[in-house]
């Protein structure tokens, strides 16, 4: 790929472009992959895909995927919502054949996720002081639906737009299920 960069950024394509780009020549597929390998991968692994081998066969079955369904792709909509509701649904998918899923967060590792949350509940100015445990307790109870969800906004600093895209279901589910999983939250932590 002489002369051509995904990352300096003069000549940063924008995802659209990279599409384009993939669509005429199959070669510069290697682009999509290098921008989201690192960000999807992480996500995976916060679904719930621990060991790092089954994360990347995981992370395999969506670039496939990807470039198998790349035609389909809606270039009005963004393209990070697209390939991130790929990549949700084949985690899911390989947990649902496994009958087992995972905890999606881990303490040390996702305590940045933690202290996000603790802000937007302003739960260290309702006087309780909670640790990252006190969280992480309380987000292995809720429903996999509200963690899923609760990811995306905290940790993939996703807007209510793109959950919307990526989980397919309206902004005001997103809104809904958001404000029902800080208000279990809260409940479970003023109550514990």
């Amino acid at each position: 790929m002489a002369g051509f960069s995904v990352n300096s950024p003069k000549e940063r394509k924008s995802d659209q472009e990279l599409v384009a780009g993939v669509l005429e020549d199959k070669k510069q597929f290697a682009a999509i992959v290098q921008r989201y390998e690192e960000p999807l991968f992480r996500y995976i692994v916060r679904q719930g895909a621990r060991d790092r081998e089954l994360a990347k066969d995981i992370l395999q079955e969506v670039f496939i995927k990807v470039y198998l369904h790349l035609n389909d792709y809606d270039v009005s909509l963004p393209f990070s919502s697209w390939i991130y509701r790929i990549a949700h649904n084949e985690t899911i998918t390989h947990f649902r054949k496994e009958k087992n899923r995972p905890l999606v967060l881990d303490k040390g590792v996702d305590d940045e996720f933690f202290g996000k949350i603790v802000d937007d509940l302003e739960l260290s100015q309702a006087g309780g002081q909670y640790d990252v445990s006190d969280i992480q307790t309380v987000l292995e109870r809720l429903e996999p639906r509200y963690r899923d969800i609760l990811v995306l906004k905290f940790f993939e600093d996703k807007s209510y737009e793109e959950i919307s895209d990526i989980l397919q279901m309206p902004q005001g589910t997103v809104a809904t299920l958001i404000n029902r999983a800080k208000k279990k939250i809260k409940a479970f932590l003023e109550k514990n």
